[in-house]
């Protein structure tokens, strides 16, 4: 099966939380995993024809991980 650009584009930042789940204290990581899950699962039924909600839950997603990625950044809860 061939993915779209914007399936592709999903699939990378959710590559990257991953990647950055790595770079959290050991105690902590699981939390971030979790999160990142669950913010994807949230919208998991979009419909892959809604570009204009996905590009905007992309863009969210960005900012997010932006976010999180800095180091300050010891632990996510919510």
């Amino acid at each position: 099966m061939r993915l779209s650009g914007l399936q592709k584009e999903v699939l990378s930042l959710y590559r990257q939380c991953l990647r950055e789940c790595r770079k959290k204290p050991e105690a902590t990581r699981m939390h971030f995993r979790s999160f990142a899950r669950v913010e994807f699962d949230k919208n998991i039924k979009i419909d892959k024809r809604d570009f204009g909600a996905i590009e905007f839950l992309l863009r969210k997603g960005r900012r997010q991980l932006e976010m999180y990625a800095s180091p300050g950044v010891k632990d996510v809860r919510k």
